[in-house]
C-alpha cells in the first residue's frame, strides 16, 4: 500500500509593509493658525492699527483735547449711562425670554423664537424708523419717545436684546435636570434652586451675553439716528457726536472718540472673560 506524503504549501513572505505613521495631533495646526492669523489682521488688527494711527496724528495733546471737550465728555456720559441701563435690563429679560423658550411649552413658542433674531436681520436705520413711527409725535400708542433719552434707551434695548437671550438659551438647554430634581426632593425652593443651581451654571453665558449687549450699545448709531435726535447733552450719544466730527472735518478727533469707546468695549469684555472663566472653573469643581 503506497502511501503519500502531503506537501504543506508555503505561503511567499509578504513584502515588508511601512509602519503606519503615528497620527500627530497637531498636523495642520501652522497652516490653519497662520490662515486664521492673517484673516483676524486683515479684517480686525490693521483697521483698528489704522484708527490708531489716525487718533495719534495729532499728537497726545490733541487727542486729549478731543475726548475731555465738553461736547465729548457729554456723549460719553449719555452714552454709557443709557447703555449701563438697557444692559440691566435686557439681562434680566433676556434670561427669562431664553427660560420660557427652553422650559415652557406654548402655542406660539417657534414663532417667538424666530422673532428673537430679527433685530439682528432688520437693518438698524430702519429699526429706528420703526421706533420713530411708534413713539415718535404721531405715537399711535400715545408714548411720545422721540428725542429723548427714553427713546434712545428703547432702541439700543431692541437692538442688544438677542445678545443675551443666544448666550443663555443654549447653556440652558444643556442643564440636567436631574440636579433640580434631586435639589427639589431635598427640600429646595424654587428660587433656591435656582439660585444655587442654574444661575451658577448660566453665569459665564449670562455675563458674555450682557458684555456683548453692552459693546453693541455704546457703539450703536443706526437705530438711535432717527428716534434721539442728537439732542447734545441729552440724547446725542458718542457715535453721533463721531459723525459730527468727521462732518466738520475733524478726523483726528472722530478717531479718539472712537479709540476711546473701543478701549472700554475691549476692557469689559476682557473682564467679564476673565470672571466667566473663573464662574466656569467653580461650577466644573463643585459638579
Amino acid at each position: 500500500m503506497g502511501t503519500s506524503t502531503g506537501a504543506t504549501a508555503v505561503e511567499p513572505d509578504a513584502p515588508d509593509q511601512p509602519a503606519p505613521r503615528p497620527f500627530r495631533r497637531g498636523s495642520g495646526t501652522s497652516l490653519r493658525v497662520g490662515v486664521a492669523t492673517v484673516w483676524l489682521s486683515v479684517i480686525v488688527l490693521l483697521p483698528l492699527a489704522a484708527i490708531a494711527w489716525q487718533a495719534a496724528g495729532g499728537g497726545w495733546h490733541a487727542f486729549w483735547l478731543a475726548i475731555t471737550s465738553h461736547a465729548a465728555v457729554d456723549s460719553f456720559r449719555v452714552t454709557l449711562t443709557i447703555s449701563v441701563g438697557v444692559t440691566v435690563v435686557n439681562t434680566i429679560f433676556g434670561l427669562l425670554i431664553a427660560w420660557i423658550l427652553v422650559r415652557d411649552d406654548f402655542i406660539g413658542r417657534r414663532l417667538v423664537d424666530t422673532v428673537i433674531d430679527l433685530p439682528f436681520a432688520l437693518p438698524t436705520i430702519v429699526a429706528s424708523l420703526v421706533m420713530l413711527a411708534l413713539y415718535g409725535n404721531n405715537s399711535p400708542v400715545g408714548l411720545h419717545l422721540q428725542h429723548t433719552a427714553w427713546g434712545v434707551a428703547v432702541a439700543l434695548a431692541f437692538v442688544t436684546l438677542p445678545f443675551v437671550v443666544r448666550a443663555v438659551q443654549p447653556v440652558l438647554l444643556e442643564i440636567e435636570r436631574e440636579t433640580e430634581e434631586a435639589a427639589a426632593s431635598l427640600g429646595a425652593s424654587g428660587p433656591k434652586i435656582f439660585t444655587s443651581v442654574i444661575l451658577p451654571s448660566l453665569l459665564p453665558a449670562l455675563l458674555s451675553g450682557a458684555g456683548l449687549a453692552f459693546s453693541r450699545a455704546i457703539g450703536e448709531f443706526g437705530s438711535v439716528v432717527l428716534i434721539g435726535g442728537a439732542v447734545p447733552g441729552k440724547t446725542e450719544v458718542s457715535s453721533q457726536w463721531i459723525r459730527t466730527l468727521i462732518e466738520n472735518d475733524d478726523r483726528t478727533g472722530a478717531a479718539a472718540i472712537s479709540i476711546v469707546l473701543l478701549l472700554i468695549s475691549f476692557v469689559l469684555l476682557f473682564v467679564l472673560r476673565i470672571v466667566a472663566a473663573r464662574a466656569a472653573r467653580r461650577e466644573e469643581a463643585a459638579s
